[in-house]
């Protein structure tokens, strides 16, 4: 107490200790976070990945002309979608085209397609500075895409991923896949 009887100036230095917490909040001043780079153990191996939602995992799928799965890679969520096209592209037989999203939009991808003789239906990324030639009409074809993956997410352990490890999981893909190529 000071000599007017107030208590301030007595407690002012209490609340001092905590501004010189380290700014992360952890217990000891050195204890940082673990040497693993980031990853949670084996999560890149098992196709888990970091994106903006989180913890995810994404299915890159080719379908034929009636929305039916006849490939797919499973990657970890943060992986670009283009470098994997043409792995998946490959050993099918070519088509007359290719419908993709605008995450497909690559010249070495559309390169490759034209090799082939396909006729690469990709939209122009925004970013893109020399603007490729883009068929809106048979764009609209692409919806067998999303019409197959929202068949695969009506299973639920697929929606949701179950699994934790990847073979698993694309097992899982798999068994889908051939109850909705019977169904149909």
């Amino acid at each position: 107490m000071d000599d007017q009887g107030r208590l301030a100036p007595a407690v002012r230095g209490s609340g001092r200790a905590q501004s010189r917490r380290h700014p992360d909040d952890r217990l000891h001043q050195r204890q940082g976070p673990s040497l693993g780079g980031g990853w949670k153990r084996g999560a890149e191996i098992q196709a888990i990945g970091r994106s903006r939602g989180g913890r995810t995992t994404k299915i890159h799928a080719v379908v034929d002309g009636k929305g039916r799965l006849i490939a797919f890679e499973i990657t970890a969520g943060q992986r670009g979608d283009a470098p994997l096209a043409r792995t998946l592209l490959e050993p099918l037989p070519n088509a007359r085209l290719c419908l993709a999203d605008t995450a497909y939009d690559a010249d070495k991808l559309r390169r490759f397609l034209i090799e082939r003789g396909t006729t690469p239906v990709i939209p122009n990324n925004p970013t893109r500075k020399r603007i490729q030639p883009f068929d809106p009409q048979a764009y609209k074809q692409r919806n067998l895409v999303e019409r197959m993956f929202c068949r695969l997410k009506d299973w639920r352990r697929i929606a949701t991923r179950y699994d934790k490890l990847a073979t698993t999981f694309a097992s899982a893909v798999c068994i889908a896949a051939i109850v909705i190529w019977w169904a149909q």
